[in-house]
């Protein structure tokens, strides 16, 4: 795969509308339960839309939806289909990575569409902005939140406000009432958004893969790691050039990032909090924490690569475009 050194012209996909058809795709790993493909078609269908499995949706190989050229060939499929409005996918897990090398993305370019998951989509998320200039969303999944009977009105709203109005979708905490939100660092920063999942960033550092970073509002989150390795990934982050070039830095809410022994502990052992704000503290640009975006109930659907304001006076992030024509 031949890479460019800058990110091309963005391009907007055409916004959805209820009745259009939405391709199912798996470029990481299976649902764990066969069923939820099932009900993630049932949940298009509730919603107004027609779905369209892709043909290697329920494969399996090993812990992957399939094998890479599997994979693959669902994707440029979907894109490549012309009745295909949209493309969500099933789950993360892992796997994206595997694919980067093997996508066309001159099809890409020639059909651009609404490509939306997260987690382990965040390298999809990088090199579809890098290669083609097209906005992405970083957004709930089929076998997850949007397959769900108990979805919040949030994180719906969220959604389709993002991905079916061409107009600036605005504040992404627009009817959100948790109390997690912290100011780190106060100021405004303005720039086209980047990031996703933390951890998938980290392994796409010093590849032809990882995103551009220069000018960006970095938005960043993570699942599951414990204070020690945030510290870990802030620090490569740091460490690489990374942090000193970002406009400024907005994290989600970081689920499970606790370390569970903390307590029982005879050493001082730091929160994931006392971590991000140490790692942070360096930096010279606006910072906020606690934005309703992660792997978290409450999920806000971010457009990779629109442009967007963080406000850290106010502790808002607002997307200032229209991520869709």
């Amino acid at each position: 795969m031949k890479t460019i050194s800058a990110r091309p012209r963005t391009v907007k996909p055409e916004r959805l509308c209820f009745g259009d058809t939405i391709g199912i795709v798996a470029p990481a790993s299976p649902p764990p339960d066969p069923a939820s493909v099932d009900h993630s078609i049932e949940a298009l269908e509730k919603f107004g839309f027609k779905p369209k499995l892709a043909k290697n949706a329920r494969a399996r190989h090993g812990y992957l939806a399939g094998t890479d050229r599997q994979r693959a060939a669902d994707l440029m499929a979907m894109f490549a289909a012309p009745k295909v409005k949209a493309i969500i996918c099933l789950r993360g897990g892992y796997g994206s990575a595997r694919l980067v090398e093997i996508l066309d993305y001159d099809l890409i370019r020639r059909h651009p569409k609404i490509f939306a998951g997260y987690s382990d989509i965040t390298s999809l998320h990088g090199i579809l902005g890098r290669q083609t200039g097209l906005i992405t969303f970083h957004a709930p999944m089929l076998n997850g939140a949007l397959s769900k009977a108990d979805l919040p009105e949030f994180t719906r709203a969220s959604f389709f406000r993002t991905l079916m109005e061409a107009k600036p979708p605005g504040n992404i905490a627009n009817g959100y009432a948790e109390k997690t939100v912290t100011i780190l660092r106060r100021g405004v920063a303005e720039g086209r958004l980047v990031g996703g999942n933390l951890s998938v960033l980290c392994a796409a550092i010093g590849t032809p893969y990882a995103p551009v970073f220069k000018d960006k509002v970095l938005f960043i989150e993570d699942v599951g790691e414990k204070p020690y390795r945030l510290d870990r990934m802030l620090t490569h982050l740091w460490n690489a050039g990374i942090l000193q070039q970002v406009a400024g830095v907005a994290i989600g809410v970081n689920s499970d990032c606790e370390d569970p022994n903390a307590a029982k502990a005879t050493e001082y052992r730091q929160t994931s909090a006392d971590v991000i704000k140490e790692r942070l503290s360096l930096l010279k640009v606006p910072v906020v924490t606690g934005l309703p975006f992660g792997h978290v109930d409450l999920n806000a659907t971010l457009p990779v690569g629109a442009k967007a304001r963080l406000d850290a006076n106010r502790g808002e992030l607002v997307i200032t475009e229209a991520a869709v024509s």
